[in-house]
């Protein structure tokens, strides 16, 4: 599995994390495994963040999809009932816009957090998850002040304010890990046998290796509201955020 190729699909999404339709090939189509395309811009999920839902056109019919299933091809999940291209087919794939957008300023939201604790208090990452315009993120932080609800909501849109751009890039691995706080998780997730890495680099704030999709600036992630931050153990804080449209 590479950074741009995952088994037989290119992958559409990590080039362009905005397009949102394009035509491809179906090769290989199953009602139990899914269907496989030579090339994707459907997200297949992974880092928390959820994979893409949309459609397949093909020969006047539509096949919702609805998540996908990961193995040596990312297996797209075809909506219950729904018509099956065959292999062979030539089909448009459509992601579905507003969830996909939600997820990406979502991600970069949550970037944008990390961040700012790891400047400010020096935390590190042990957990997450997203949906379309909400999140958590865990921290290992054993001690936060009163204030901290509030200083880090303020922090934050004070970065998604400073309009910085957000940039990606692939290196190989020995280079990207010698990038200095490169893994902002407590554990390593890089696979041991991934030689590229991705990086994605909120310039002058926050740089980590990370496969998802994201914004181009921090002005399009919008207003972020923290809701709420719980204790989750002696050293662990969770932050729950949200968009505010």
């Amino acid at each position: 599995m590479g950074v741009t190729q995952h088994g037989r699909t290119h992958r559409l999404d990590l080039a362009d994390p905005t397009l949102r339709e394009w035509t491809c090939t179906v090769l290989h189509s199953d009602p139990e495994q899914g269907i496989v395309l030579d090339r994707s811009a459907f997200y297949p999920g992974g880092g928390g963040q959820p994979p893409d839902h949309g459609v397949l056109l093909w020969q006047g019919v539509q096949t919702r999809i609805v998540g996908t299933r990961k193995g040596d091809d990312p297996y797209l999940i075809p909506a219950e009932g729904d018509p099956l291209p065959p292999v062979g087919t030539e089909v448009v794939g459509a992601v579905e816009d507003d969830r996909r957008t939600r997820l990406m300023r979502t991600h970069s939201g949550l970037h944008v957090l990390c961040g700012v604790v790891f400047r400010d208090f020096g935390a590190l990452v042990t957990g997450g998850n997203m949906e379309p315009g909400e999140a958590r993120m865990d921290f290992n932080l054993p001690e936060v002040p009163p204030d901290f609800k509030s200083r880090i909501e303020e922090l934050v849109n004070a970065e998604v304010a400073a309009d910085r751009s957000v940039a990606t890039r692939v290196l190989p691995r020995t280079e990207a890990l010698a990038l200095p706080d490169i893994i902002r998780t407590q554990s390593n997730l890089i696979p041991p046998d991934e030689q590229e890495v991705r990086i994605v680099d909120i310039v002058g704030l926050d740089v980590q290796a990370d496969g998802g999709t994201h914004v181009a600036s921090t002005a399009q992630i919008g207003k972020v509201q923290v809701v709420k931050v719980e204790s989750k153990g002696r050293a662990n804080r969770r932050v729950r955020v949200r968009l505010v449209d």
